[in-house]
């Protein structure tokens, strides 16, 4: 991918820093690859008292991938990306069965100072989202919109700004119609980016709310990550990352209410396994 990106990646790394991997459930994973470019995944997952399982299978050759998986729910989902059918252009085909009306197909095409995406699900009447970024030297400026065509009614539009340069990225977002702008900001604090904090906000307009985050990030070594987070409500969140063997990872997380303490901490236990 080259360019500014697309328009889903305004903001994306302070999201990730903030909410990726944290989670209050036990999940285990098990992957495995052949040489020839096929790929076998099966999952299980224990959350609250609720188990859930799914097996997927990757097949790559040379600029196509299929990836299909099957979960518990006797749902099958079917994924199909296509690289470079016309040049800087991805293609994404999806559907998941017995859900006949859940086909969609989505174009992205990446350019070195705009991205545009168009998404279209495959019924009667769709569904069309349609984004584009433009962008250059670290500044981007977005926008994206959803039409329904049944109704003749947009279901969404959004606009957003970010600012990236090595040490920080910044970004503003007006989303849910112009009901909600959310800002965030993330800082690396040393050259080699072992460590970040990470702060964002959140105002909703119709509801005169506002929420905050914040959190940190420190990489101990190359196998061992600690992050950490902080909301305005009070919940503090942290997590624990090792690398036990090249591209297995284990994830420790926790997370509680320091003004409830007869609450006990809810803990999280994630295994990624690819031998």
């Amino acid at each position: 991918m080259k360019g500014p990106g697309l328009f889903s990646d305004i903001g994306k790394k302070a999201k990730d820093l903030l909410n990726k991997d944290y989670g209050c459930h036990q999940k285990l994973t098990i992957s495995t690859y052949s040489a020839s470019g096929v790929g076998l995944t099966s999952a299980a997952v224990k959350k609250g008292g609720l188990y859930t399982f799914d097996i997927g299978t990757q097949y790559k050759y040379k600029n196509t991938l299929i990836d299909v998986k099957v979960d518990t729910n006797s749902n099958i989902l079917t994924t199909l990306t296509m690289s470079e059918i016309l040049p800087s252009t991805k293609t994404i085909a999806s559907f998941k069965l017995p859900d006949y009306n859940s086909g969609k197909v989505e174009i992205q095409y990446f350019h070195d100072h705009a991205s545009v995406a168009a998404a279209v699900a495959l019924k009667q009447s769709p569904v069309v989202d349609l984004s584009g970024t433009i962008g250059v030297q670290g500044i981007a400026f977005g926008a994206e919109a959803g039409f329904d065509t049944a109704s003749g009614t947009f279901t969404k539009y959004t606009a957003g700004i970010s600012l990236g340069k090595p040490d920080y990225n910044a970004s503003i977002i007006l989303a849910d119609m112009g009901d909600t702008l959310r800002a965030s900001y993330i800082y690396h604090l040393d050259e080699m980016q072992k460590s970040a904090v990470v702060g964002e906000i959140t105002r909703r307009f119709s509801t005169n709310e506002n929420a905050f985050t914040v959190g940190g990030q420190y990489i101990i070594d190359p196998q061992t990550t600690v992050k950490s987070k902080l909301k305005n409500s009070g919940m503090l969140a942290a997590l624990l990352q090792h690398e036990l063997m090249p591209k297995s990872i284990l994830t420790i997380s926790c997370e509680f209410d320091p003004k409830a303490l007869d609450w006990a901490p809810s803990f999280g236990l994630a295994l990624a396994l690819k031998p």
